[in-house]
């Protein structure tokens, strides 16, 4: 039946003859919406709400530490550290690529909390980046984000799986949007647009009173707010280029009507809001998150018979433009508040980046495409499997709701109610009781992804907490230049990685851990 659907669907379409030209067409149509979708947004997520944004707060601090205005004194101790914790996290990001021969090696995939554990998620993965993240975060989010892993980690699947047979068929891999998958995405989904519908509402944006401001975050919230970008050219770009989507993305896929364009369009501006939001708390995009919904609901809208497979996934990767480049955008902001750079700047670089990407991403794939005629070939060196899983995913999708396990629906209304009530009591208690109320944003993101990210951040939070127990001057004076180096070292180190990957080096070692029973049936089998 998966077969015979996707027939049907794809064989409208000759990849072969899709240009580079188209390519480059298509992503210049789509990749500059998010840039235009949250630009009103920017006072919002910036100066109401303080979001960390914690990627675009270290690079701040990594400029601001060649400017201090604290003295030189103070300054070279900044350097020295972050020049310290940078070098320590590149050096360590080396260290742990020796042991990633393949999949699931390495010191990323250690069962350091045991082997139950680790099949639950529930590891430390020694990610200096997540340990950063979680040394600048507040720490209600970071003990959102570990009662969320515990909640459905360690409680909901496991409870879940033990009803295999009768929610959902036996037979079904854990990858599967029909089997234990779809809770995972559809609940995290209800809670995020739960907590996300919330927040958005208009009563709630009171800006900060200037009091309550140090001297440098009122001269740094005055020059964000002097150099503003006006609203109606936001607005006014998004409709121009909705319009030119509509009028041109049917043309490059046939099965892509005008009217999927259109709702889409409706509704994206709301979920670049909440994606936005979501990375300004914990540096995690859910961008993938937003793109599964896309696949699921106009796959199942244009349906198998009417192109519902190439439907899903051209609107998946919409989607995926829209609500990356709006966080993207975001943690640039961010920057640029922390150093007292223009807005204008900041947001008419992100366009000239964006603009290159949308020619250097299909040109690297179309060298690739070209020079490995295997591409995307299972078994292949390049085989993509993320096109694989997609492409499963949206040949389900296209089922409609009848493709989701039994009580998956009514799961996802529960969490979205959930996620409502919880900010509602949040608000009603006030201040004092609501900071220890955990964030519903932030306690989805281990539903999707895992808890391993939950050990990470709460392992940083301690580490900042020990350390302001034992002398908080210095804490407060060289954390920021800690945490900068921790996420900056391990972002740079993925460079080279990518480069080796490019050039066919591959690491010598494949790090993996075993059972004592399956220990002993692995030297039985090598030693036969």
């Amino acid at each position: 039946m998966s077969e015979r659907i996707a027939k049907q669907s794809t064989d409208t379409l000759d990849f072969k003859k899709l240009s580079l030209g188209w390519i480059i067409g298509f992503l210049f149509i789509v990749s500059f919406l998010g840039l235009f979708s949250v630009v009103p947004l920017r006072k919002i997520m910036i100066i109401d709400f303080k979001l960390t944004y914690p990627s675009g707060t270290a690079t701040a601090y990594l400029i601001n530490s060649f400017h201090t205005p604290q003295g030189a004194k103070l300054a070279k101790k900044q350097v020295r550290e972050l020049g310290k914790f940078f070098t320590f996290s590149f050096l360590w990001g080396f260290f742990q690529w020796f042991y990633t021969a393949r999949d699931n090696c390495g010191f990323a995939s250690f069962p350091s909390l045991g082997l139950k554990a680790f099949d639950n998620r529930f590891y430390f993965d020694f990610s200096a980046t997540y340990v950063g993240v979680g040394m600048i975060c507040p720490y209600i989010i970071n003990i959102s984000v570990l009662l969320g892993g515990i909640i459905s980690w360690g409680l909901m699947w496991p409870l879940i799986e033990d009803r295999k047979g009768d929610w959902y068929r036996a037979d079904l891999g854990s990858g599967s949007f029909s089997g234990i998958q779809g809770y995972r995405v559809f609940i995290a989904i209800a809670m995020i647009l739960g907590d996300g519908l919330y927040k958005s509402n208009p009563l709630r944006f009171v800006s900060s009173a200037p009091s309550q401001l140090s001297y440098d975050d009122k001269r740094r919230t005055q020059l964000f707010l002097k150099d503003q970008i006006p609203i109606m050219f936001a607005v006014g770009g998004y409709v121009a280029i909705a319009a030119i989507s509509m009028a041109t993305l049917p043309r490059i896929f046939h099965q892509l009507k005008w009217y999927y364009i259109l709702v889409i369009y409706i509704f994206a501006p709301a979920l670049a809001f909440y994606n936005a939001y979501g990375c300004g708390l914990t540096d995690w995009s859910l961008a993938s998150t937003y793109r599964k919904l896309a696949i699921f609901i106009i796959g199942a809208w244009a349906g198998a018979a009417h192109g519902g497979v190439l439907a899903g996934l051209a609107t998946c990767g919409v989607m995926m433009n829209i609500v990356s480049t709006a966080s993207d955008l975001m943690q640039d902001f961010k920057t640029g508040y922390l150093t007292l750079a223009s807005p204008h700047s900041m947001f008419v670089s992100q366009i000239i980046g964006t603009a290159m990407g949308c020619v250097i991403s299909p040109c690297m794939f179309w060298l690739f495409y070209k020079a490995f005629n295997d591409l995307g070939q299972p078994g292949s060196h390049y085989h993509a499997p993320y096109a694989v899983v997609y492409r499963n995913m949206v040949l389900l999708g296209v089922k409609g709701f009848s493709s989701l396990p039994k009580n998956c629906l009514l799961l996802y209304y529960v969490f979205f109610g959930a996620a409502i009530l919880i900010n509602l009591i949040k608000d009603l208690v006030g201040k004092k009781w609501g900071r220890f109320i955990p964030l519903p944003m932030a306690m989805a993101i281990p539903f999707y992804i895992g808890s391993y990210l939950a050990i990470d951040i709460c392992l940083g939070s301690l580490i900042l907490f020990m350390w302001e127990k034992i002398n908080k001057a210095k804490a407060d004076a060289l954390a920021p230049a800690v945490f900068s180096g921790l996420i900056c070292g391990d972002g740079i180190w993925t460079l080279p990685a990518s480069i080796l990957a490019l050039v066919g080096v591959k690491p010598p070692i494949c790090m993996k851990f075993l059972s004592r029973g399956n220990n002993a049936k692995v030297d039985a089998f090598l030693g036969s």
